[in-house]
Order: C-alpha cells, then structure tokens, then sequence
C-alpha cells in the first residue's frame, strides 16, 4: 500500500496496513538539511528539499507545503522583516482602521506575487517527485486568521465585537482569493488542501457558528469541488467548537494537544477523520523516546478508526531525532508492533 492509498483508505472507512503518519514539518525540517527556518520559507526549493528530506528520512505518509502565515498577506501588500530562526514580524499591520478594510482588503493576482507564487511552484515540484505515491499537502490561510494576519488579532477582536459586518465583509472577498489560491495549487498537482485557521480557537462558538464556519464552507466546498480533500487545522483548544468545525465538510480536523482525543471524536461525530495529537513541546520536545511512543500508542488507542497519527502541531526546532523516530514508521520505531512496520 502506497503512503497515499493508505492515507485514504483511513478517509474512507477501508482497511490499511498501518496507521499514516504526517507529523507538521517546518524550521525542524530546514535544520534537518542544515538551513534556516527563514531560508525553507523565503526559497521555494529549500522549501522543496527539506520536506523531501523529512519524507524519506521518517517514511512519512504525506508531504507538506506548509511553512508561514505570511504568504497571502504579502500579496495583499503587507511588509515583514524576516529573522533567520523565526517567523516574519509585520513592520506594521496593513489595515490599521476599519475604514481601510475595503480599500486594502481586495481581489488580488494569485500569480504575481511572489510568495503565492512560489508556493505554487513548490506543490509543482514536490508532486513532479513524490506526488504518484504520497499525498502532497497545499495550504492557505482560513479566512478569521487571514483577517487577523491582516489587521491584528487585537484589533480583528474588537471588529468581532463592535461591528461584525466588517468582518463579514471583508471575509467574502478574502475568501475568494483563497479559492483562487488553493484553487491552483490543486492544478499544481495538490491532492489535500490544508487550512490554517487557528484565530478561530479564540473566538466565542456563537461567532465562529455565524461569522467564520460559513466562509470555510465555501472554501471548503470549492475545493471539494475542483476534486481535492480538505484538512481544517485550528491550533488551541478546539473543544468548544469542534462540532461544528465537523459540519465545516472538512475530510480531516486537526486536533491540538490539550484537546482529549475521546472528547473531540464524540464532539465531531464518526465520519470526520481527527489528526493528532500528542504534546508537541512537553512531549516530543521534551520527553524521552519511550514517553513519546507511549502518548502515540495512548492517541491510537483513543480514536482506533478515521485517525492520522502527528503531534498536535509543528515539530518544535530542537527536538530531538530519536524522539521522532520513536513514533514515525522507521528504522527506529518504538511503537513497531502497533505500525505494523
């Protein structure tokens, strides 16, 4: 069974050989090749070959695009400064009053600019590689974390409360553009589409029910229908939402470490498959070899059907390669027998 038969074949309720694998690999996977997390995401071929390096270096099920929230939102006009083991830093958020959203929140050329583009070629490159065995993950922003990267998180808060009709308003067309974003990396040869949300774990249920799940909808529904499957990631606490991230028509919902892998499958219902969702610093980071393949074996045991096996969010630099090996499907496997590898 090839790493993508097996990944949806889990999808689809079939049987499988093992358990898939996709741990999120970012400035751990350019250190891996001995690069910066600020060269993986500003280089689209150091992007490339570090996420084929985790790939094969840890049999992994799937590989990634992922890499900054910054992409869109440096199309949209905003400007970084871009540590080299860090994350970029706005030099300013780009929508500073209300009375900006319409004029900077627009319809933009998914291919002209560069940091879109460049993801775009990425998919492109790791497909031509990998793409007729592994699944190959594209990614874009979800439309209450794109509008928080664009205008803060403090100040997307106080819109939520005072005037949600500018959040609605500028979430149509920003949803637009992720459509035409994800829509060519599907083209690109993308099988998955992955959707980074996370601003929607700090928000109350009854906004995200009103103002953020319809507009993942329609994403969600886009992709779907230009024939790829959809991953909804919100980092956090998702326990107050996961139901209804489950009528999102997400294929798979992410689950974060703090989240029991129990509470979130009776929350989202059989049919949705959860990925997780061990602690990725005070576990992975920070604990043994045989303390990580226990939490694997504890998170298998938890959600034993429509389950992908990773840590509950990126792969934190600095943790250490045996601890990764204790639970990915390689040489070094601690939890072999359950793998079946």
């Amino acid at each position: 069974m090839t790493p993508k038969e097996r990944i949806y074949a889990i999808l689809k309720g079939d049987s499988y050989d093992r358990p898939a694998v996709t741990p999120i690999f970012m400035a751990w996977a350019a250190n891996f090749i001995g690069r910066t997390y600020r060269d993986y995401y500003l280089d689209g071929d150091v992007l490339v070959e570090a996420q084929l390096a985790v790939t094969r270096a840890f049999n992994l099920d799937q590989i990634s695009a992922i890499s900054d929230p910054w992409r869109e939102a440096s199309a949209y006009g905003m400007e970084f400064e871009y540590p080299p083991e860090g994350v970029g830093r706005p030099k300013s958020v780009l929508i500073l009053t209300r009375d900006d959203v319409s004029e900077k929140i627009r319809p933009f050329e998914i291919t002209g600019a560069e940091r879109t583009r460049q993801r775009i070629e990425s998919v492109r490159k790791m497909t031509a590689e990998l793409g007729q065995t592994h699944s190959v993950l594209g990614w874009v922003e979800g439309p209450i974390a794109e509008y928080a990267d664009l205008r803060g998180m403090e100040n997307t808060m106080m819109d939520l409360i005072d005037e949600p009709q500018v959040f609605a308003g500028a979430g149509e067309t920003i949803i637009q553009n992720q459509i035409a974003f994800a829509l060519v990396q599907i083209e690109a040869g993308a099988d998955m589409m992955g959707i980074g949300d996370s601003a929607a774990s700090l928000i109350s249920p009854p906004m995200y029910e009103k103002l953020v799940l319809p507009l993942e909808q329609k994403l969600i529904a886009a992709i779907h229908e230009a024939g790829a499957t959809v991953k909804l990631h919100v980092c956090g606490n998702i326990s107050n939402i996961v139901h209804d991230m489950a009528k999102s028509g997400a294929d798979i919902i992410d689950v974060d470490w703090m989240v029991p892998l129990v509470e979130a499958r009776e929350k989202a219902g059989p049919n949705v498959t959860l990925c997780g969702n061990f602690n990725p610093a005070g576990v992975l980071l920070k604990g043994s070899p045989e303390e990580v393949a226990q939490e694997a074996r504890d998170c298998l045991k938890a959600v034993p059907e429509k389950f992908i096996l990773m840590p509950g969010c990126e792969v934190p630099p600095g943790t250490p390669e045996e601890n990764l090996r204790a639970f990915c499907p390689c040489d070094g496997c601690l939890i072999r027998g359950v793998l079946n590898c």
